[in-house]
């Protein structure tokens, strides 16, 4: 059932998107009198699930569900009509059309993307305001990762600043090492300040290991509430209780307290804790997995909620954020020392990421966000995608001179074989992460 929740939301999701981005092509193609001879949400090699004429447009629905086109009359497109081509120009076909015009209706639909996540953004901060955990919050330190540690932090570190600037969100800091390239970030370690040089290929080694955040907030072992099934409520112990050793062994944090009950795991063990300022012991066996059925009270986040007028600002800023976080994750994936495309997923990677039941909140926050991805990638300049049109169109505008249709259709050959060569690439290293 999870699985079908993943797989709806990840359908629903794409099909929003798809028609967005081709709604802009079709609004700017009839905007400038260019005939739109299909529209279709999803690609239908051999046949249709549904299709109806309106007007002068087809509109369908596909089987395949790759993404979806509208054909415009008179565009060398994925169609690769030739017969079309190989009459007299109309004046509404898009070759008929001025430079600028064409230009216009081949970033439609990018437009359209990148106005719908910002749209979303807006209306996501108005309905839910945000929320974050100020870094000035996580007063305990932080628990590294070993990548981390490699680094030079330490367990327990307070992470005042990266190259000089202050952090503010505590979940930022693992985007702004890996993605900015930093020389050096400063910590508070017991009481001093000190720098950190932040080695070279770090952001590289992190992308290797796969880690997706190099620190976690450090929690006192202080129960907040109990799991009605916990071990150590039957033993007799409460929400207040502070655990301060296992079987005489030293614990104050949660992340100690997880390490000693894997050595114990089946085990019988006695739980040293502070009830008031009363020491008392309790006996259990560590049940597999070893969860005691404890949960640690939160650190304070920081919410903040907005009118309807302030949100589209907010919302804006949000988009634009995001944009340029997903640049230079795109540059990691370019920049071969990395090695970031062999983390490069397709559909299964995408899907996977919507959460297990349905979150209208998670379902938009992951929709702006692919929306922007949309955007951007269809913006590279790769024949068979808008970024490739924009490209000849804009050599075009700049030299006074057409390409070829010859040309065109070569370019198209290339793009679509280049773009299937990705998909199968992406796709094939779903695969392989499901078998490895």
């Amino acid at each position: 059932m999870e699985i079908l929740i993943k797989i709806a939301q990840f359908l629903l999701s794409l099909s929003l998107l798809i028609i967005a981005h081709e709604a802009g092509h079709f609004l700017f193609a009839k905007l400038f009198r260019t005939r739109v001879e299909k529209f279709y949400l999803f690609f239908n090699p051999g046949f249709s699930l549904l299709r109806k004429k309106i007007g002068e447009t087809v509109y369908g629905l596909g089987w395949l569900p790759l993404g979806g086109y509208v054909k415009i009359s008179g565009m060398i497109d994925e169609s690769m009509d030739r017969a079309q081509m190989a009459q007299p120009p109309k004046p509404w076909e898009f070759r008929s059309k001025k430079t600028w015009q064409r230009l216009l209706i081949m970033i439609g639909g990018v437009l359209v993307n990148f106005l719908l996540a910002l749209f979303i953004y807006s209306m996501i901060l108005f309905h839910w305001g945000s929320s974050y955990l100020p870094n000035e919050n996580v007063r305990y330190g932080v628990v590294c990762d070993s990548l981390a540690l490699k680094a030079g932090f330490r367990d327990g570190d307070r992470i005042l600043t990266i190259d000089g600037a202050p952090v503010e969100d505590f979940h930022e800091i693992t985007t702004r090492l890996v993605l900015e390239n930093p020389s050096s970030a400063e910590v508070l370690r017991d009481g001093a300040r000190i720098q950190i040089p932040i080695p070279a290929g770090f952001a590289a080694d992190n992308i290797r290991s796969g880690t997706a955040i190099l620190f976690q907030p450090r929690y006192p072992a202080v129960i907040d509430s109990l799991a009605s099934s916990s071990v150590i409520l039957r033993a007799g112990m409460q929400a207040g209780d502070s655990i301060v050793s296992i079987n005489g062994l030293a614990v104050t944090f949660v992340h100690e307290l997880r390490t000693q009950l894997k050595a114990f795991e089946g085990q019988s063990i006695t739980i040293g804790y502070f009830r008031d300022t009363t020491f008392m012991e309790a006996s259990v066996v560590v049940p597999t997995p070893p969860l005691l059925g404890f949960y640690t009270r939160g650190l304070e986040t920081k919410v903040q909620q907005y009118g309807l007028l302030e949100s589209i600002p907010a919302g804006i800023s949000m988009g634009l954020e995001t944009s340029i976080m997903y640049l230079r994750q795109l540059r990691l994936l370019f920049t071969p020392e990395t090695k970031a495309y062999e983390s490069l997923g397709g559909f299964i990677t995408i899907g996977s990421v919507f959460p297990g039941q349905w979150n209208w909140f998670a379902f938009w926050q992951l929709t702006a966000f692919l929306s922007i991805m949309l955007a951007i990638m269809n913006l590279l300049p790769i024949p068979a995608l808008d970024g490739g049109h924009v490209m000849f169109l804009l050599y075009e505008m700049i030299t006074g001179r057409k390409p070829s249709q010859k040309f065109m259709e070569h370019a198209q050959r290339f793009g679509m074989l280049l773009i299937l060569f990705l998909l199968l690439f992406a796709n094939g290293n779903d695969l392989l992460k499901l078998f490895r």
